[in-house]
């Protein structure tokens, strides 16, 4: 039994965790979550994820600390010894090759795991009940699955060594403040406000959008001099076919006709 449901909606593909309790995730879940967001990275018809999760309560509690407990997963080496499937942990915190946006629709608590995997997205929208926490100091672990990477690169470093250290939760609306939240809303129009953003990306050349992702994961933390170099010679392969692709000649002729371009993705 699968615990992620994937449909397909036009050019979205919405993916919903729904594992009750908390939707905890064993290697199982993962592999299937990875699976997920290949089918999204490869299909050239799909050009925009939506990942949620089923109620209103939590989002992901993220690793199944029950599998773990009982020997079904290990902690030292984790990476190594198990397989949790394409993109690593959640099928998204090392899913390097995924170009396509992804918006995550936080349903409920990020807790964990959980929040790593909503950071590997592109844009978050957040119900406006939702909070965010790292409760892993007590457990004598850490938060390795992307919060020690990339949180403390989104928020001011001392509020994420805060939550790291002290393990305090963040509300949805801080998270705003900070920016690491893109919107919140009530949970009422949670999943329309999504995929109102979803149809606006689909709407556009789906390789614009994946240079974006291409380009900004490539230059990250480079030198402004070196990060344009970069874009001039790196091997940004989307970057080149969108330089040359028949959408972009499109969308520009569409603006000098005044008329609403045809993009088809090559």
């Amino acid at each position: 039994m699968s615990y992620v449901e994937v449909t397909r909606r036009g050019r979205v593909l919405e993916i919903t965790l729904n594992k009750p309790k908390v939707n905890a995730i064993d290697i199982e879940m993962s592999q299937d979550m990875g699976r997920a967001f290949a089918q999204l990275r490869d299909d050239p018809d799909l050009w925009v994820g939506i990942l949620t999760a089923q109620g209103d309560r939590i989002f992901s509690a993220g690793w199944d600390l029950k599998a773990l407990n009982a020997g079904e997963m290990s902690l030292d080496n984790w990476w190594e010894t198990a397989d949790y499937g394409i993109g690593g942990f959640g099928g998204l915190t090392e899913n390097w090759k995924m170009n396509k946006p992804v918006i995550c629709a936080l349903n409920g608590m990020a807790i964990g795991g959980g929040f790593e995997i909503a950071m590997s997205c592109d844009l978050i929208i957040a119900a406006d009940h939702v909070e965010f926490a790292l409760p892993e100091m007590p457990l004598g672990i850490v938060p390795d699955a992307g919060a020690l990477q990339r949180l403390p690169r989104l928020i001011p470093r001392n509020i994420a060594m805060e939550m790291l250290l002290l393990g305090r939760r963040m509300s949805a609306q801080e998270a705003a403040h900070y920016g690491l939240v893109n919107k919140v809303v009530p949970k009422a129009d949670l999943m329309e406000a999504a995929r109102a953003w979803a149809d606006q990306i689909a709407s556009s050349a789906p390789l614009a959008m994946q240079t974006v992702k291409e380009v900004e994961r490539a230059i990250q933390a480079m030198p402004l001099e070196t990060a344009f170099n970069h874009m001039r010679t790196g091997d940004l392969p989307t970057y080149r076919a969108m330089l040359k692709s028949d959408d972009a000649a499109e969308g520009i002729a569409a603006f000098v006709e005044k008329r609403n371009p045809n993009f088809k993705g090559k």
